[in-house]
Formats: C-alpha cells, sequence, structure tokens
C-alpha cells in the first residue's frame, strides 16, 4: 500500500476532467466529497453533479485508473447522493475555466444569489436572451448574445 497522503490523492485526482467538459477536474468541478483509507485500500467519495448522471461510469474508472498508476492497488470510489451536488461548490479555478472554454458559468453563490443578466462568456456582454433551457447538456441552458450575436451554453445554479 502506498504511503500516498489525501493531500497527494487529490492532486492527482486533479487530473481526472469531467468527460462532458474536459476542461474541468473533477475537484474543480465540486464532485470529490472525500478521500479516506479504509484498511489497506482508498476510497475516494464522489457526489454526481445529477443522479443518473452519464459521465459517473467513466468517471469512476478514471480514478480508479489514476490510483492504479500511482501504486494503489484496489482503490475504491463510493457515490455519495447527499447531500446534493450544488454548483456552489466548484472552484473558482473551474468557474474561470468554463468562461475560457466559451460556457457561461454559474454565479458565485449560486441559486441563492438574486438571478441577473447571464453574461457572454466570449465579450461579456450582459446583453444575452435565453433560446433554451436545455443546451448540450441537461446541466446547461443555451443563451445568444445579443452584442456578438454568438450562442453559448450556460451552467445552470443547482
Amino acid at each position: 500500500m502506498s504511503a500516498a497522503s489525501v493531500v497527494d490523492i487529490l492532486s492527482w485526482l486533479d487530473a481526472v476532467k469531467d468527460p462532458e467538459i474536459p476542461v474541468l477536474s473533477i475537484i474543480d468541478l465540486g464532485i470529490v466529497r472525500a478521500v479516506r483509507r479504509d484498511g489497506e485500500s482508498i476510497v475516494v467519495v464522489i457526489t454526481p453533479t445529477y443522479t443518473g448522471c452519464p459521465a459517473m461510469g467513466v468517471i469512476e474508472k478514471d480514478i480508479r485508473d489514476v490510483l492504479q498508476d500511482r501504486g494503489i492497488a484496489g482503490g475504491r470510489v463510493e457515490i455519495s447522493l447527499a447531500p446534493a451536488w450544488t454548483t456552489d461548490w466548484m472552484t473558482a479555478r473551474g468557474r474561470e475555466a468554463l468562461r475560457e472554454y466559451g460556457i457561461a458559468p454559474p454565479s458565485p453563490g449560486g441559486c441563492q444569489t438574486l438571478p441577473g443578466p447571464v453574461a457572454c462568456p466570449r465579450c461579456g456582454s450582459g446583453d444575452t436572451s435565453l433560446l433554451s433551457r436545455f443546451g448540450s447538456t441537461a446541466c446547461k441552458s443555451l443563451y445568444r448574445c445579443e452584442t456578438c450575436r454568438e450562442p453559448f451554453d450556460h451552467f445552470k445554479c443547482h
């Protein structure tokens, strides 16, 4: 069994990307809830962004692969549905990565903040229009910027 610390393991998990939004690590997305030892094994606890999220199987495999690559055989992944994931768990680095990728990030403070205009991730304009409550995935809405006229996804708060 490796003598890796929790800090080491968290840094390794930062290399595991969300398969649907590959600019986000699972750390930046905020789905890693805990890393603990269970006897000779390492357990990584994750919370899906949505119950039934189709990316969870890939993420679980990628976590086990990262642990295996670092000499930790038999690492386990546990799914925790409570408390439910919230966009408040995303890191500032993750929000900025979304913006740079062309996806408007959720507001810090998430759903507790008053709704306001969604700023265009390309030009920064707040003059935007909702085109569809559902974008390329269920966690995003589709908007159009009225200034630069470009469509873009907005990562919904939840």
